[in-house]
């Protein structure tokens, strides 16, 4: 009987140093969230941005396209570069949610213009795009090896697309040439 007894309280014994060890859940949401976030923290990055990641911002003077390219980027994006090449960037300088792809790696897809660029006569544009992270040691990001091409709904204006995915969460640093064109930006890259 003595064997009995004894079995279930040197289990309890051994048991509740690991209970006591073990970190305590908090009882309501609000303090529960940077419980959860500790434990499921797969990559250091954070939304906001930190103030080492120098990320493109929308300067005093804006850019503005050719008249006669659109110029409506909607009030939380701003178009970037010059009449030879540009983009639209998000104003706070991000990328949020981008898909993952099988690799691990994060795809973004990007819109690009060039006053001029003519569809009929280059259908393939020679559009390279290169990128390293700034923050940390990461690979190289990678593009597609070939851009697509779009029309805005008027069809007068070709745009170029391109998707490019980065190895990594963090500030990265893209750069896209076309010929002589030659566009960099800066953007904090988050889930």
């Amino acid at each position: 009987m003595k064997t009995i007894l004894l079995f279930p309280l040197t289990l309890v014994s051994l048991l509740l140093p690991i209970l006591f060890a073990l970190p305590r859940t908090p009882s309501s949401p609000q303090a529960a969230a940077p419980f959860i976030s500790k434990l499921f923290r797969q990559d250091h990055v954070t939304t906001k941005v930190p103030d080492s990641c120098p990320v493109t911002k929308p300067p005093a003077h804006p850019f503005l396209p050719p008249s006669s390219y659109p110029n409506q980027t909607g009030p939380d994006h701003f178009a970037f570069g010059t009449n030879k090449l540009w983009t639209t960037l998000g104003s706070d300088g991000t990328w949020h949610h981008l898909p993952k792809w099988p690799d691990g790696s994060y795809r973004q897809k990007l819109l690009w213009w060039s006053e001029g660029y003519d569809l009929q006569h280059n259908n393939q544009p020679p559009l390279k795009l290169s990128g390293e992270r700034l923050d940390s040691s990461a690979p190289p990001l990678t593009s597609d090896e070939h851009a697509n091409l779009g029309r805005t709904n008027d069809q007068r204006h070709p745009f170029i697309v391109s998707a490019i995915n980065m190895s990594t969460l963090g500030c990265w640093k893209i750069t896209g040439q076309l010929e002589d064109a030659k566009l960099t930006f800066v953007v904090w890259v988050t889930q």
